[in-house]
């Protein structure tokens, strides 16, 4: 089969010949149709963020298909099946699982970090951890259904607890943010979108923000928040991963208010702790999706509720795959996703 394969740091994706997986007891091989580009995907060939498991490595944890093998003993799939399957695999077994958390699997498996990922034709995991796709949902789409959606989502219900009425700021109109703004206007939240480009604040327009506030041109963007909201937002999201921003979503909300952050850094931030003790504040952090979120997040995207069709801005074969990395490095459209059956050039 065909793969594109990550040599480390600074190099571009080499597409090559792989052996074609093979499905043991428990596992199953699915054919891809599309696996989306992340900007995870970014930070390990820009910015020298290790992956678990040394290169040579398939990178890519956004993944869609058709199953195409079974392994011994399993009953639940059959071939032709459509499946997603989750960017963050758990274990299941561990004690951050047992609660309920199995974002936070002290034993978790990503595809393209810890094992190989999407960015090829075919791809093997265990049938335990693929969800499956219903008939008439767009099969290429869906992929962003394993991260770009459901880690908003998670960010959205669970850790910001957004419910109807509440008035949220999201710092960022990138394609996680654009998921956060319109995840929180489908429970009914009034939703306020902060970023430094005109076209970003408009697609936040047309994903349901209520309200744009253009960061170049506000001088104090915390302030004009609070006095906006008569006193400040309920929940702020930062979805950049900048100290900055984090600061300032926290200098957004009202007392008691809550942030989230889900944008990363690797850089420190300094925190009021004083305001953080006399106002309540919570400052919560919010990483991926719990596998059991799955199927509602598939049904409200098959229901209309929410949108994926126009997250897709651009779509690449795997032999064109640099050509898509290149475009999340300039910042064009919101997703390209790979897909592996189409031909070089092809549209």
């Amino acid at each position: 089969m065909k793969a594109a394969i990550f040599y480390g740091p600074g190099k571009r994706l080499v597409v090559e010949d792989r052996d074609m997986p093979k499905a043991g007891p428990g596992e199953i091989v699915v054919q891809v149709a599309a696996c989306g580009i992340c900007h995870t995907d970014l930070h390990y060939l820009d910015h020298g963020v290790p992956t678990f498991a040394k290169p040579p490595l398939i990178l890519g944890h956004e993944i869609s298909g058709i199953i195409s093998e079974v392994g011994v003993g399993s009953e639940r799939w059959k071939i032709g099946d459509s499946v997603l399957i989750p960017a963050v695999l758990s274990c299941g077994k561990c004690h951050m699982c047992r609660l309920g958390r199995e974002n936070l699997c002290e034993k978790s498996t990503m595809l393209g970090n810890h094992i190989d990922g999407g960015f090829a034709e075919f791809i093997c995991v265990l049938e335990k951890d693929v969800v499956a796709l219903p008939a008439g949902l767009p099969l290429e789409e869906a992929c962003l259904i394993a991260d770009a959606v459901s880690t908003p989502y998670h960010a959205v219900i669970r850790r910001g607890e957004v419910t109807l009425g509440d008035r949220v700021v999201v710092f960022g109109c990138g394609g996680v943010g654009i998921n956060v703004i319109q995840v929180a206007a489908a429970v009914g939240a009034q939703v306020w979108a902060v970023d430094t480009r005109s076209d970003r604040l408009e697609l936040a327009r047309q994903f349901g923000a209520a309200h744009c506030i253009d960061a170049s041109s506000t001088s104090d963007v915390a302030r004009y928040v609070r006095r906006q909201m008569d006193g400040g937002c309920d929940v702020a999201f930062e979805v950049i991963g900048k100290p900055q921003t984090i600061r300032t979503a926290l200098d957004s909300v009202r007392r008691g208010g809550r942030v989230v952050v889900v944008g990363f850094s690797a850089e420190s931030v300094n925190l009021p702790a004083g305001k953080i003790m006399f106002s309540e504040l919570e400052i919560r952090g919010s990483l991926g999706c719990r596998p059991v979120d799955y199927p509602g997040i598939i049904e409200l995207v098959r229901s209309g509720k929410l949108r994926l069709a126009e997250l897709v801005t651009g779509r690449v074969s795997l032999a064109d795959i640099n050509d898509g990395l290149d475009s999340l490095r300039n910042g064009e459209g919101l997703r390209t996703i790979v897909i592996p059956s189409m031909p070089r050039g092809g549209a």
